[in-house]
């Protein structure tokens, strides 16, 4: 495998030559994939943390993935680079903490990736379910899970339209103005990395906050799409975790990494409406519930496993969730 340039960027859906990570691609057997990454040393989104920069951001090595559910399909499926893809689920966890530790030369990664199941007919199959084994440096970090589906652009166009329409929604979307938290609440530097609003607490205890769609953001917004992208989604839902086990004391600092995560993504998230994040209270040892909601309605379900970055504060552990749309 080789790491000296990435993909083509129209390959893995990225604007930004900067934000693929995918460097080589080689089909190993009918069910089988082998892809390449180089994973940057500081990146200005995964990589922007008030903790210390010693290890990657796991949500950084979950993109590399969604990544490569487009080469699989694209090169190996033969699915046209004009259809419309859509995230049904996403599913990790970190095997090995130290596996993510930075070293003094950008990262070198691969992922073994299986076929696990097609859906539809095996020989035109309408989406898939990936298994990916991520070794970085040669060491095994994170394994994951990715079902996905596609639809031709009209088929795209035409659930879209009927969605806008029965909310009432119409012409291109403008994401609404929501105020930002203190990024420090959420382990950030940069303001424009914080994508929730300054939270409340629910009658329960809970935490609740808005979700900040910001589609000038280079990373999250690489390429204008008309509704929340997946990896927005999820980020909210880490950050509000974030706040909700450091406030309960579950973990010591908003710099925790997300070591584990699960979740269903149920329909698209509108950027003209407001969307909604909410905790169920945080315990120490307890399953953190909570929900992504949009008029009324669950758009993703989730279970967020969080641990300090430092490895002498141990994986102190609180779990998060509650999103199909496009990714």
């Amino acid at each position: 495998m080789q790491f000296a340039r990435t993909l083509p960027r129209a390959l893995v859906h990225r604007q930004a030559v900067a934000e693929v990570f995918l460097t080589d691609a080689e089909r190993r057997g009918e069910d089988n994939v082998l892809l390449a990454a180089q994973l940057p040393r500081h990146h200005v989104f995964y990589d922007d943390t008030l903790g210390p920069r010693t290890r990657h951001d796991p949500f950084l090595l979950l993109e590399t993935c969604r990544q490569g559910i487009f080469v699989v399909a694209h090169r190996y499926l033969g699915v046209s680079e004009n259809d419309k893809f859509l995230l049904r689920s996403v599913e990790y966890e970190v095997t090995d903490p130290d596996a993510l530790v930075h070293g003094v030369a950008p990262a070198e990664a691969v992922l073994a990736v299986r076929i696990e199941d097609r859906f539809g007919d095996r020989r035109r199959p309408k989406g898939l379910r990936l298994r990916f084994e991520v070794t970085v440096d040669g060491r095994e970090a994170l394994l994951a899970r990715i079902s996905f589906s596609w639809l031709p652009p009209v088929t795209w166009q035409r659930m879209r339209d009927v969605r806008r329409d029965a909310l009432g929604l119409f012409g291109r979307p403008v994401a609404l103005r929501v105020p930002r938290i203190d990024p420090s609440r959420v382990g950030r530097r940069d303001p424009a990395n914080a994508v929730i609003s300054p939270p409340g607490i629910t009658p329960d205890g809970g935490r609740t906050a808005r979700l900040v769609a910001d589609t000038t953001h280079p990373t999250l917004f690489d390429h204008w799409v008309d509704h929340v992208p997946g990896m927005l989604e999820l980020e909210a839902l880490r950050q509000l975790a974030v706040v909700a086990a450091a406030d309960a004391g579950t973990v010591r600092t908003a710099s925790a990494l997300p070591v584990g995560l699960s979740a269903r993504f149920r329909r698209f998230a509108e950027l003209d409406l407001p969307l909604t994040c909410t905790t169920a209270p945080a315990g120490r040892g307890a399953g953190l519930e909570c929900a992504l909601e949009q008029h009324g309605t669950p758009v993703v379900e989730a279970r967020l496993t969080l641990a300090d970055r430092d490895p002498a504060a141990g994986l102190a552990e609180v779990s998060a969730g509650r999103s199909a749309h496009g990714v």
